[in-house]
């Protein structure tokens, strides 16, 4: 590379991210190959519009580019019939959104007039900024309704989101997480969509890996519409993927573009088409499986060494650690941690009297720990290291 002050900065970011432990739970390690596919010549190519309807010539191998990822991501995600009926005819996926929050902003615009009520989980409760909050523009058009979690459990609380439900009417029910431990019972969100007269999506951009590696329910039975990045726990580069039954998927494709994009990034789905090839091999169940077990056992070290966490335990890949309850904010808890080279972030637990900036906990997760072939004795020591850290 010619450019000697970029190629510094290169090298320097490789050299942190193989000198640090990585427990931010949705950064992960891409392969050799997505990064290759990622800066291909398919960066050259302009091709605004849809497969078929480019508006560009010289479109014939990204139009096979954008149509084999999309017959990937159906094979991945919906492998048997879902009802109604059918499995993959009854659902399309477009593959062009630039990331998570515009696909979220693309389904929003395409599913529910301005001003329309959409219900989701709030930010401080595990949320995501695209869910409605008031610093996002999403939390500027919509009417939000947001439900909040059991402060007993710090879990949700299904009789209370479906009175909360019944009253406000939304027209669209989000739920998903970027901060929630547990597995989300989709198929009592889908009772409570029902009751209401709501359209239900799920944001699984966080534990879509865990569910194609079939360690977390997958919400394709009940859901109207899925959205997910392709980072994350799938490994892959950011991008993102939108779900939907076929009588969603006009609108919602209409919306993307040319409603609030011009052309795809062709480079993105192809290094897409590399992550999801590599996610249907049989050694990425293992992989998935191992996430979670190295979460729990992180989770569970961490409390033996008197840390408590968010809603006692994990069912997935991260968890929240309640700092404050030791009398380190989550900025202290960060900032010490990087020094000792394990990279987390801080993050508001349920409830929290303190500000994003400085909260009462921190989020760990185990994607790339275990992208890095760490296993269960690697996190007992890993949590003695973190504790140590920490009460220095």
């Amino acid at each position: 590379m010619r450019d000697k002050i970029i190629r510094e900065l290169i090298e320097r970011e490789a050299r942190r991210q193989q000198k640090t432990t990585n427990l931010i739970a949705s950064e992960n390690f891409v392969s050799e190959d997505v990064l290759k596919a990622l800066g291909s010549v398919f960066t050259n190519k302009y091709a605004e519009g849809y497969p078929g309807r480019r508006y560009y010539g010289g479109n014939k191998i990204v139009d096979e580019l954008e149509n084999l990822v999309k017959t990937r991501a159906l094979k991945l995600f919906i492998r048997r019939p879902v009802p109604p009926a059918g499995g993959r005819r009854q659902w399309s996926v477009n593959v062009q959104p630039y990331s998570g929050s515009p696909a979220n902003l693309a389904v929003y615009f395409a599913l529910v007039p301005l001003g329309g009520k959409i219900m989701g989980l709030s930010l401080d409760m595990g949320g995501h900024l695209s869910h409605g909050h008031k610093v996002s523009v999403t939390g500027k058009l919509w009417k939000w309704i947001h439900c909040i979690l059991n402060p007993k459990t710090e879990q949700f609380d299904y009789p209370a989101i479906l009175k909360l439900a019944k009253k406000e009417k939304p027209k669209l029910i989000v739920t998903g997480y970027t901060a929630y431990s547990r597995i989300i019972d989709f198929k009592k969100f889908r009772r409570i969509a029902n009751a209401c007269g709501a359209l239900l999506m799920v944001d699984m951009s966080h534990f879509a890996g865990l569910v194609a590696g079939g360690v977390y329910s997958s919400p394709f039975p009940y859901a109207d519409v899925v959205m997910t990045t392709t980072h994350k726990t799938l490994r892959g580069p950011r991008a993102a993927l939108i779900f939907s039954r076929k009588e969603y998927s006009k609108q919602i494709d209409k919306t993307v573009f040319p409603g609030l994009q011009g052309g795809p990034h062709a480079n993105q789905i192809a290094a897409t088409a590399v992550a999801l090839y590599e996610v249907m091999q049989p050694s990425f169940r293992r992989y998935a499986k191992q996430v979670v077990k190295n979460a729990k056992v992180l989770a569970s070290e961490l409390q033996k060494l008197g840390w408590r966490i968010v809603s006692g335990g994990t069912d997935t890949h991260l968890f929240l650690v309640d700092t404050m309850a030791r009398g380190i904010s989550g900025k202290q808890a960060s900032e010490k941690l990087e020094k000792a080279g394990i990279i987390v972030n801080k993050n508001t637990i349920p409830y929290d009297k303190r500000s994003p900036v400085d909260p009462s906990g921190i989020r760990i997760g185990t994607p790339a720990v275990t992208s890095r072939g760490m296993k269960e004795k690697d996190m007992k020591k890993l949590a003695q290291k973190i504790n140590n850290v920490l009460l220095k």
